[in-house]
């Protein structure tokens, strides 16, 4: 992409599911990782993605969506809860770098996700800040079970889709660029074994998922 060229939302998330189809397939391309592309963005960056996601060792956002330097602007914590300081990276890459797409990344298996689901079952939750953690996630484990949806794979999808509907409900402007059109926000579920990256929430997406890429139930 040129430094005047931005891409549609709809046009960014393609992009970024094609990358991670070629990281399953195992056909990377690698773009944007050498020297030429190090000095090109040096004096400053447009990526075409925020991607807010789990803090997880396993969940590095360039390598499973098969990108490079500059390409994403990535937010991570634990359990992919969201803060104050979350929210204003978020806007930052919104507002200030004009990225048309914003991305909320879980995944099985994830360790906030499981110490939520035991919080709620025996009472125990994990002391200092990881407990804060814990807490944050809770509600989700809660409104899945309240929905008769105990399976992980359920839980881990609402978790995903009531932390897109926090960011929108709680950024004022974020909320007012998807209504706009300028701007997407997906929840996205990934699958450690494999790699594939499934659709569970999308707000302001100008046209359908693609099919190589089914949505979650």
């Amino acid at each position: 992409m040129s430094e005047i060229e931005t891409p549609t939302p709809q046009e960014a998330f393609e992009l970024l599911l094609a990358g991670n189809q070629r990281f399953v397939a195992g056909t990377p391309e690698h773009p944007n990782q050498d020297a030429t592309r190090r000095a090109e963005i040096a004096p400053g960056q447009q990526p075409f993605a925020v991607l807010f996601g789990c803090s997880d060792s396993r969940l590095a956002a360039e390598i499973i969506f098969d990108r490079g330097l500059g390409d994403l602007f990535v937010v991570r914590t634990a359990g992919h809860v969201a803060g104050g300081e979350v929210l204003g990276s978020v806007e930052y890459g919104v507002e200030v770098l004009n990225c048309p797409l914003v991305v909320v990344l879980g995944h099985d298996s994830c360790g906030a996700v499981g110490a939520a689901c035991a919080a709620v079952e025996n009472g125990a939750t994990p002391g200092g800040y990881v407990g804060d953690v814990v807490e944050r996630v809770t509600p989700s484990v809660l409104a899945a079970r309240a929905a008769g949806r105990t399976e992980p794979d359920d839980i881990l999808a609402e978790h995903v889709r009531r932390t897109v509907d926090q960011l929108l409900e709680r950024s004022r402007y974020l909320a007012e660029k998807v209504a706009a059109g300028r701007t997407a926000v997906v929840g996205l579920r990934y699958r450690l074994a494999d790699g594939t990256a499934q659709v569970v929430a999308a707000r302001g997406l100008e046209a359908a998922v693609p099919a190589a890429v089914p949505a979650a139930s």
